[in-house]
């Protein structure tokens, strides 16, 4: 791709982040892994670019935005072979923040990550083994 399309490319992407509205907690996160995801770059500044993406401010302006912040970053930047679990500490101050303060996320964003796992347990079914069952 030449470097004119690349521009166009680059503007196409910024303009889909700030019309497209993010569903759920997992999708925000996947649209600001992308935002401006350029690979000859650093982990460093994916992170800080990815971190910069509009679809994540509210996230990063609200009571827990610098555990967030560092949660997110370490993630990213995160070389583990099972990515991310090299960053179990900021996710639990993440967690601990969250608990002690609710409101930090929108409650659109946590409403939707709950009607999905109840969807997912719905869909669940539980067969006793034949050997379990009476001739």
């Amino acid at each position: 791709m030449g470097q004119a399309q690349s521009e166009v490319a680059a503007v196409d992407q910024t303009q889909n982040h700030q019309s497209s509205p993010a569903t759920s907690v997992e999708s925000l996160i996947a649209e600001a892994a992308a935002y401006g995801n350029d690979e000859n770059e650093s982990l460093d500044a994916k992170a800080q670019k990815a971190l910069e993406c509009p679809c994540i401010a509210d996230l990063r302006k609200g009571s827990c935005g610098i555990q967030f912040s560092e949660a997110f970053v370490c993630f990213l930047k995160s070389t583990a072979e099972e990515k991310g679990s090299d960053c179990v500490h900021p996710f639990v101050a993440l967690q601990d923040c969250l608990k002690a303060n609710p409101e930090a996320f929108s409650n659109d964003i946590l409403e939707q990550e709950v009607e999905k796992e109840e969807v997912e347990a719905k869909d669940y079914k539980m067969f006793p083994p034949a050997w379990s069952q009476a001739h």
